[in-house]
């Protein structure tokens, strides 16, 4: 056993010519959704980016081997794991995960660590995690990975769970650039809009590419954040979502939840609250954001030949 990554044979054969690879986590498959949507909702991300003309990697650690590429029927496997026996790797968890072979899923940050070691240039997710609300102090390491890692993110922002300004005043400090794609603002993961600005707007896949080429040409060690709306038929009313996302988080303080769990906890609550309405928002957003992705990684490779 090695802890080196490995990738199936259809993405090392694109990455070797340099062609679109778009980066997916698996946390949503064993911490973020139900089963069978959490299945559901994986396969179509990786449709999604064969749509657009990227291969997709959807990444996970499979008895301590990492694994970029997973197939359909481990995908599988890890939705229907029992809770608790696979692990939520993070950077910290890498190597307990790959030594004691381990079953892991990977965080942004995880998954964002093991891309950049492959060559893959995008990676696709739901949102970010953040500062969470009340404990500025509590800070994700999906923040610190994205000010360390040269690989860029597509996300609707960070998840409005969490504490957004201080989320973004911290991505400040750790010099990552955000691109809203098709707006001046910061999406508010379930919502399209919040009030918070960002660096610069685009308006297609191709000016993103020629931005993430302008990053590797400057040898900038830092990914960069692709800020995308929810698509606005799945959009979840800004009043709606902060009603609901405040009583789950008073809840999860009452019953002392903390770390790692907060975030499924409060997601998982804000679902049940709203009846659906948030999940619905956040699987759409999630298949929107592969696509998006896909659409840089196909423009990015053009650049790149």
């Amino acid at each position: 056993m090695t802890p080196t990554p490995k990738a199936n044979a259809e993405i090392l054969a694109a990455l070797e010519r340099r062609g679109p690879v778009v980066a997916l986590e698996s946390t949503l498959i064993t911490h973020g959704l139900p089963y069978p949507l959490n299945v559901e909702t994986a396969l179509a991300m990786e449709d999604a980016v064969r749509e657009a003309g990227a291969i997709p990697a959807t990444i996970a650690i499979l008895k301590g081997e990492i694994s970029a590429g997973i197939t359909a029927a481990e995908i599988d496997m890890l939705a229907q794991a029992p809770a608790g026996t696979v692990r939520k790797c993070s950077r910290r968890d890498l190597p307990i995960a790959a030594a004691l072979r381990q079953d892991g899923a990977t965080t942004v940050a995880g998954a964002m660590i093991i891309a950049a070691m492959l060559g893959i240039k995008l990676f696709a997710t739901g949102g970010i995690g953040g500062v969470h609300r009340g404990q500025p102090h509590d800070v994700s390491a999906d923040l610190i990975e994205l000010g360390r890692t040269p690989v860029a993110v597509v996300c609707s922002g960070a998840k409005s769970i969490l504490d957004l300004p201080l989320t973004l005043e911290a991505l400040e400090t750790y010099g990552v650039p955000i691109l809203g794609y098709g707006t001046d603002v910061l999406p508010a993961f379930y919502s399209a809009r919040s009030n918070l600005p960002i660096d610069q707007r685009i308006e297609s896949a191709a000016a993103a590419a020629q931005i993430i080429s302008a990053a590797e040409q400057l040898r900038a060690a830092h990914g960069i954040l692709i800020a995308v709306p929810v698509p606005a038929d799945k959009e979840l009313p800004a009043e709606m979502a902060e009603a609901a996302i405040e009583s789950a988080t008073q809840e999860a303080e009452a019953a002392e939840i903390g770390g790692k769990e907060i975030t499924p906890y409060v997601l998982r609550r804000v679902s049940e609250l709203t009846s659906g309405a948030s999940m619905r928002a956040n699987i759409a957003l999630l298949i929107n954001n592969a696509r998006v992705a896909a659409e840089i990684a196909v423009e990015l490779s053009r650049i790149s030949i």
